[in-house]
């Protein structure tokens, strides 16, 4: 027989004040735990265990609800049991409304301090000053490649890696109307303005394009004029009261940018293996034939997969250069501990950036 509507809301009222109820207890579960984690100093926030526990319940799920939906629905319920404990304090580029915020969001959920911030130095110094416990800055867009700034900081600063995640990015054009006429200006982050020029190229071949400190700011500028846009997030678009005059104008459909976690390293030990893992390192090699061939070799020879490889010059006038390296594994493994300490004998100069969980890409 088939049920009423009147019917089906009775039944999910009751089903929602189980759910309230099991809330709680498991929140009174975090509280305890957050006792002992207080009288033995452990850190409160552990990555590894929160991805193994949604890895955990994904591997059960039944359905319907999809596996996607229900670590962000679980990443929500640990951030607020989290911070019970203590709620901790997260810079990223802001101001609010920006991708790294909601890539912020993504990895900590939203039960946190939020610290944003107008650039990705700042998001560095506030870091690795302790005026927030953890920073969450763009290393890497599929489209535009590295940021570059990201990677003179890590190789600068004491920060340490200790998580990741990666956002599907979707520009919008903002402004104070819904139209693509009378449009003078368009401010956005420099990286947005190059992930969009396609777009803009067709579409609005004659409008000066202005750079901003962030996509939000550019939303946030487009406020102030109506004959300015800016390139942004629906989120922004929310926050800053404007039309989303077109949807999704970036080049690549699939574009997305990975961020990385940062902290001190005394903020939080380096997460354990979970068996989807990654070692992040910086190296150079002495400016000599097959240097860089012979960089290669401890991993090939111990089994070692890399991911990534990118160089940024030294600065040093001497057309030297750093390497950036993503090898999958934990330092725990003794084929990735091996080709580490080989590794380190070659190089010139050798610096883990950090070992954490890889996120989804």
């Amino acid at each position: 027989m088939t049920k009423t509507l009147p019917e089906l809301r009775q039944q999910i009222d009751a089903v929602d004040a189980q759910m309230l109820g099991l809330l709680n207890q498991r929140a009174a579960l975090a509280n305890e735990v957050g006792h002992i984690k207080r009288l033995d100093g452990s850190p409160v926030f552990r990555p590894e265990r929160e991805a193994e526990v949604i890895r955990g319940l994904q591997a059960r799920n039944p359905g319907p609800i999809q596996n996607a939906g229900l670590a962000h629905i679980w990443r929500e319920v640990m951030s607020a049991c989290r911070a019970l404990e203590a709620a901790q304090r997260v810079a990223f580029l802001g101001p609010a409304g920006t991708f790294s915020e909601q890539a912020t969001f993504q990895y900590f959920g939203s039960s946190i301090e939020r610290v944003p911030c107008s650039s990705i130095d700042e998001v560095f110094r506030a870091a690795a000053s302790g005026s927030a416990e953890f920073g969450v800055v763009p290393v890497e867009n599929s489209t535009e490649g590295v940021i570059s700034r990201s990677l003179d900081l890590l190789l600068t600063t004491p920060l340490q890696i200790v998580g990741e995640t990666s956002l599907l990015v979707r520009h919008n054009l903002l402004r104070q109307s819904d139209s693509l006429v009378e449009i003078e200006a368009i401010y956005a982050h420099p990286q947005a303005l190059a992930q969009c020029q396609g777009w803009l190229n067709t579409h609005l071949p004659d409008v000066e394009r202005r750079t901003a400190s962030s996509n939000a700011e550019g939303a946030r500028l487009a406020t102030t004029n109506p004959a300015w846009a800016g390139i942004a997030s629906d989120r922004a678009a929310s926050e800053f009261g404007l039309h989303i005059a077109a949807h999704a104008i970036q080049d690549d459909a699939f574009n997305r940018t990975r961020f990385a976690v940062v902290c001190l390293p005394g903020q939080m030990p380096s997460p354990a293996a979970t068996g989807h893992d990654c070692v992040s390192l910086i190296v150079s090699v002495p400016n000599r034939p097959g240097a860089l061939h012979d960089l290669l070799v401890p991993l090939k020879k111990h089994g070692v997969s890399m991911t990534r490889f990118e160089s940024r010059p030294a600065r040093s006038g001497q057309w030297d250069y750093y390497f950036y390296l993503d090898i999958q594994g934990h330092p725990s493994q003794a084929h990735i501990a091996q080709a580490l300490e080989e590794l380190e004998g070659l190089c010139a100069f050798f610096k883990v950036l950090g070992t954490y969980p890889v996120g989804e890409h």
